[in-house]
């Protein structure tokens, strides 16, 4: 540890260093209106200098129990929690739980080695991987449970409900790029394309051709499968980071053409009084336009503004069912081998008598017209789109949701969801801090787990499974 410790210590200097640098500009000061003397500074200093110290100690107990020394790190922890949880004043209430929760990450980190070897050993054994398999089938099922419940919960109002259906869309995009990044190993960065594409599909042909909900989203999926082999045909031949600039570059080429054409998309303004979905023909409203019957009136119950959106919920519950089963059965049959082939060599793929072309078109295209049945529900939803819903960042959020969740996983895209569309909105009442707890969760997942929340990928099919006694 000697000779070590130095390093150790001037690489935890650096990384508070940098954190001061970086939050003096966002803790340390910030401009208010004084009353008769226009604006000044309100200084948190004191707040700064204690999220610093937490930092530096922070990063050294990581540097240590990355060099093995477990011990260290943990009583660092332990410190850091006894400090957090003493009741010695600080200037700001939150800063107790900062350094409290700084001490239980260090602690989690020194014991995490030994978890993680033990859950490794297990997982090496044949009776280990069948009860993983069954793990994630019952935590899977468990989580259709809670979905499928969630409106019937004492606490689901109706912030909870419209959180639901939020985070319900990103994972049903995030199945269906999942299907191109996980699957079939094309980095996509302009999937946000067809989204646009399925939701300005809805919003010109129900606005302007009276078509309602049901008959367009069929419709909208297959326009965006089409702009999914559109684009497929420019990048048959490139990979890697060629592939990704392209991908972006068509993203964007979408967003500027809805931004510019006014006549059809009415550029920046965007388009209003989108009908929603109907149940058999009848509207979620208060009072029924002419000829039309409200959803309480066919019921008989009492009309309330959180039927619409339970009814939203469980439309998108439904479809990304269907997205989730979709894949399922396809990695099966044989398109779905010959993306995981895809993905593994193209060259070898192309050797075995696998056509390239083929695969990559209908990868983009399958994974293309979920984002269009996403984009169609979005629509429905919002009542108005303009082409600002449909910036770079929206691609770069499902993008982090697939490779945070475990690119290949579905289970893992559904946490990681959760995780990237839930916290910013459960973390809303922390103010200022919010962005920090955000991007501390981010740091921690690539920490413990950086090839993914459930990084673990099955092959679809084995040639030899184990115990088979095929040969060695």
């Amino acid at each position: 540890m000697g000779p070590r410790l130095p390093l150790m210590l001037k690489d935890a200097g650096l990384t508070a260093f940098v954190a001061a640098a970086l939050g003096i500009f966002i803790v340390g000061f910030r401009t208010v209106d004084v009353s008769g003397k226009g604006l000044g500074f309100d200084y948190h200093l004191v707040d700064l200098a204690v999220a610093v110290v937490v930092i530096f100690v922070g990063r050294l107990g990581l540097s240590l129990a990355a060099q093995g020394l477990r011990w260290p790190a943990i009583a660092l922890g332990v410190a850091m929690i006894a400090v957090g949880a003493s009741p010695m004043q600080m200037p700001s209430g939150f800063l107790h739980w900062f350094v409290a929760l700084g001490g239980v990450l260090l602690v989690i980190r020194g014991v995490w080695p030994w978890v993680d070897d033990g859950i490794s050993a297990v997982a090496r054994t044949p009776s280990g991987n069948a009860v993983g398999k069954a793990t994630m089938k019952w935590f899977g099922w468990l989580l259709l449970g809670f979905a499928v419940l969630l409106p019937a919960m004492p606490f689901s109002d109706q912030k909870t409900m419209d959180l639901g259906v939020l985070i319900l869309t990103y994972v049903m995009l995030g199945w269906g790029l999942n299907i191109v990044v996980g699957l079939a190993g094309l980095l996509d960065l302009g999937y946000v394309a067809f989204y646009a594409v399925g939701a300005y599909a809805y919003a010109l042909l129900s606005t302007q051709h009276g078509l309602g909900f049901w008959a367009v989203l069929p419709l909208a999926g297959m326009m965006a499968a089409l702009f999914g082999v559109l684009l497929g045909f420019p990048v048959l031949r490139l990979r890697g980071d060629y592939l990704a600039i392209v991908t972006l570059g068509f993203g964007e080429i979408i967003r500027l053409v809805l931004l510019n054409w006014f006549d059809l998309t009415n550029g920046p303004a965007g388009i209003g009084s989108i009908p929603g979905p109907t149940l058999f023909g009848a509207v979620f409203a208060e009072t029924a336009p002419p000829g039309k019957q409200t959803v309480s009136e066919m019921l008989g119950i009492p009309f309330s503004g959180n039927h619409r959106l339970i009814f939203l919920y469980y439309i998108i519950l439904v479809l990304a069912l269907i997205t989730n089963l979709f894949t399922q059965r396809m990695r099966r049959l044989p398109v779905g081998r010959a993306w995981e082939a895809l993905r593994e060599d193209e060259t070898a793929c192309q050797a075995l008598g696998i056509n390239p072309t083929n695969t990559k078109l209908t990868a983009f295209a399958i994974g293309a017209m979920f984002a269009g049945f996403a984009g169609s529900f979005f629509a429905a939803k919002q009542r108005f789109i303009s082409p600002e819903s449909f910036v770079f960042i929206e691609s770069a959020i499902i993008l982090a949701i697939v490779v945070l969740g475990g690119m290949g996983s579905q289970i893992g895209v559904v946490l990681a969801a959760v995780l990237l569309i839930g916290l910013p909105e459960w973390f809303r009442d922390l103010g200022n801090y919010r962005m920090l707890a955000f991007g501390l969760a981010m740091v921690l997942i690539m920490v413990f787990r950086p090839r993914g929340l459930i990084a673990h990928r099955e092959p679809s099919i084995r040639l030899n499974p184990a115990g088979s006694g095929g040969g060695p």
